[in-house]
């Protein structure tokens, strides 16, 4: 179901892969933000800015908005959905595979455990 979205996963994964992009997301959690409050602590131009803000907003992650002169931009989470449902699958796969290995452990950690009580006897 979610390889039907890959392009749009591929858009996602894409702008998530830049920090500068990551950062300016986590800004938006905490409201709405101009173009120039996300630049600034990046301490780039507003061209620079815009740029990023064009990839996020490419990969449907963020929402601008032009009031007057000013683009205000919020976070749109949705795409977030589909980027953790796949990386789901890969959660699932790991922690099975974790969970049998720790069972492997634990079974080995028995034998040796029987075996050393045998030779004392």
């Amino acid at each position: 179901m979610v390889e039907l979205l890959a392009p749009q996963l591929d858009t996602v994964f894409h702008a998530l892969g830049d920090a500068t992009r990551r950062q300016m997301l986590r800004e938006l959690v905490q409201g709405e933000r101009t173009v120039g409050q996300l630049a600034e602590p990046h301490k780039m131009s507003l061209a620079a800015a815009s740029k990023h803000i064009k990839a996020l907003e490419s990969a449907g992650l963020i929402r601008r908005e032009v009031r007057g002169r000013t683009h205000w931009c919020q976070l749109a989470p949705g795409p977030l959905a589909s980027a953790h449902e796949w990386l789901g699958f890969y959660e699932q796969f790991w922690t099975g595979r974790l969970d049998a290995l720790e069972q492997l452990l634990h079974a080995d950690d028995a034998a040796k455990s029987k075996s050393m009580t045998g030779e004392k006897r």
